[in-house]
């Protein structure tokens, strides 16, 4: 193995080459001599597109066969969206670093400009999340809710065909892509609470692999750590995963932070909600407090008569 080199395991969509390619920048400008290359692999998220994501189960759908390319040392780190990143990572492998947290809210892109509240329930709003989902219909039952899959662009063109009048997507992923200018209004998590690690790049390493250990220390961005330490306890406490009703975001105020989430039944009839605050020396604690809190309310029941 070449010291000097670092093999980067990616999917081959235009965002996931975007964050690619800022890990290879944030790389390159730390580590003057690496050689950084990037590896594109298909996963089998990308592979079934007719199918909805909650339907399909979400352990490791966008990320399996990378993390199999890294414990056979076909690639040396892999670079995920975060929130696509399961809790509990395949043994030998472990979550290295995180990139500076991107826009963790959520956008409404609206075909003719109209912001969500002025969305009437005839309206036809498409998303591939049960999140947004069990969210909007808490807003107003009566709107129309349709899946979509596919990248940005695909997404971006069913609507102009006709699929739907507005859809929700991460606002980071309109923002890597430079499309901004789609973004209607950026959605405060008063009214949509994100998911869980939304806007954050992960570098996923192998275990004791202390060449790259060193590396990934530093170009870590410590405070997202923090964030996502909380919010990965509170989901993996929780029991939620990609394709359920569950989202939760931190805010942090000088040493301190408080962390919202939430978990809903699919159609919004069933919402519960609280906080918790913390320090980032009991990150995961409190995250994992939250949860168990949420789940006294009834959260366990809620998310098992979803996966009945």
């Amino acid at each position: 193995m070449d010291k000097n080199t670092i093999r980067i395991g990616t999917r081959g969509s235009q965002l996931a080459l975007y964050q690619a390619e800022r890990t290879k920048k944030e790389l390159s400008e730390k580590f003057s001599n690496l050689s950084v290359e990037i590896e594109i692999i298909k996963t089998r998220g990308d592979k079934i597109l007719d199918v909805a994501l909650s339907k399909i189960g979400d352990k490791g759908l966008f990320t399996k066969e990378i993390e199999n390319a890294l414990l056979d040392e076909t690639v040396d780190i892999a670079v995920h969206s975060l929130k696509d990143l399961p809790t509990v990572l395949p043994e030998g492998l472990k979550l290295g670093a995180v990139l500076e947290r991107g826009e963790y809210r959520d956008a409404l892109v609206s075909k003719d400009g109209r912001k969500l509240s002025e969305l009437t329930p005839g309206d036809t709003i498409a998303t591939s999340s049960l999140r947004r989902k069990a969210a909007l219909l808490k807003i107003n039952k009566n709107f129309n809710i349709v899946d979509i899959r596919g990248n940005v662009n695909t997404r971006l063109r069913k609507m102009e065909e006709g699929h739907c009048d507005a859809m929700i997507m991460a606002a980071a992923g309109l923002q890597r892509l430079e499309l901004d200018n789609y973004i209607t209004e950026i959605l405060d998590p008063d009214v949509l609470i994100p998911a869980t690690s939304q806007g954050v790049i992960a570098i996923e390493s192998r275990e004791n692999d202390t060449r790259i250990d060193e590396i990934l220390k530093k170009i870590n961005h410590n405070k997202t750590w923090n964030a996502i330490e909380a919010e990965r306890a509170f989901l993996h406490t929780i029991e939620g995963g990609c394709q359920v009703p569950v989202g939760c975001f931190t805010r942090f105020e000088k040493e301190k932070f408080t962390i919202t989430g939430f978990v809903a039944s699919v159609d919004g009839t069933q919402f519960l909600i609280d906080e918790e605050i913390g320090t980032v020396e009991n990150a995961h604690e409190t995250g994992k407090r939250l949860a168990q809190k949420l789940r006294k309310k009834g959260a366990a029941e809620i998310l098992a008569n979803i996966r009945k």
